[in-house]
């Protein structure tokens, strides 16, 4: 088959319609997302609108960290998920403690620990059927750990490490808590609570295998690329690859996700540059970060490049303030040009194993 046979021409022509299709409409609305989006921008901008108000504006963005519980598990019961969310809330934590931890010993600890955080956690998802949105999250922790407190000024680290986990450890209690607010109703205390074993069902089948298989190659090949195009932002490319294989979807819906996350964080990457330059108080960021938190949790089952919009300013704005690095147009291009490396490597992960069903 060569590029002159019209069948090929047809596919392709046929490819780049089911990709502009994805880009320009939504897919279908799965149920109500409001309440599980409000609580996300809730546990986003409380504890760093209080921390501000409170006179401890330098350290206040360190606590959104823990924002990131409430996103797991959003399809359970109320019971379900205020059973579920502190271990998540646990998981989340001990990443940020072993980013923290790799922190100090150095750029190779730090590459070592994305490695075996992709590839542990992906397995992990993989084994209990977690569920959306993977273990991209557990990767981005960690490594937002390891780079907030590796900044060194003086001599020192910049953010306390102790302080930084202690802010994530509060702030991930509260998402647990609002997590397990609707609970004041009596109508969601008298529903039943199926065992977690039931609602996460523990097989190493195909399906966990593959998402590991798929894991390990991101993590390996995006390493690898990160150590040339530079070594501190490993997390970042290996995260835009892990995005795409760390749920069970096939090489063609891998592929689009892939554009998806390429055209989201290049337009994200822009909103990024126009928020960091507005001469905003932190708690006044807080709450905007808290409004992007809100929109991404709606949009994101439905159209995922418009999440992206969403998400790259939100985790830029909050690497931008921990690193002192908070209006650059260089931090925007950097995660562009990673954004676009994670992407490929993904997409070859995809192509090279094949997802099979249990």
């Amino acid at each position: 088959m060569t590029s002159d046979d019209p069948t090929l021409r047809a596919r392709v022509r046929a490819e780049a319609a089911h990709v502009a299709r994805s880009l320009t409409t939504f897919g279908p609305s799965r149920g109500r997302r409001w309440p599980l989006a409000l609580q996300a921008g809730l546990a986003m901008a409380v504890p760093i609108v209080v921390l501000a108000a409170s006179g401890h504006a330098s350290i206040a963005l360190l606590a959104a960290t823990g924002a990131f519980t409430v996103i797991y598990g959003g399809w359970l019961r109320p019971r379900e998920r205020a059973r579920f969310a502190p271990l998540v809330a646990l998981a989340l934590a001990t990443c940020a403690a072993a980013g923290t931890l790799a922190a100090a010993g150095g750029t190779f600890a730090v590459l070592i620990g994305v490695l075996v955080v992709t590839i542990l956690s992906a397995a992990v998802a993989g084994w209990i059927s977690l569920g959306p949105p993977g273990p991209v999250f557990f990767v981005l922790v960690f490594g937002l750990s390891a780079q907030v407190t590796s900044v060194h000024v003086g001599g020192q680290r910049a953010v306390d490490p102790w302080v930084y986990l202690a802010l994530v450890a509060a702030s991930s209690v509260f998402a647990c808590l609002l997590a397990g607010a609707p609970l004041t109703l009596p109508r969601y205390r008298r529903e039943p609570v199926r065992p977690l074993r039931e609602l996460f069902p523990r097989r190493w089948g195909a399906v966990a295998r593959t998402l590991t298989v798929r894991a390990a190659i991101v993590a390996v090949v995006g390493v690898g690329a990160a150590v040339v195009v530079d070594p501190e932002r490993s997390y970042w490319i290996v995260c835009a690859g892990l995005a795409l294989v760390g749920l069970p979807v096939g090489r063609r819906d891998a592929a689009v996700r892939g554009i998806h996350r390429t055209v989201g964080t290049v337009v994200g990457a822009a909103a990024y540059l126009a928020l960091a330059f507005l001469p905003l108080p932190v708690w006044a960021l807080g709450l905007v970060l808290g409004g992007l938190q809100f929109v991404i949790e709606l949009v994101v089952v439905r159209h995922y490049a418009l999440a992206l919009v969403f998400i790259t300013p939100l985790v830029l704005l909050i690497i931008g303030a921990a690193t002192g690095d908070s209006a650059s147009l260089p931090l925007a291009l950097e995660r562009v040009v990673d954004t676009l490396v994670g992407a490929a490597v993904g997409t070859i992960a995809a192509l090279a194993v094949r997802l099979r069903a249990d």
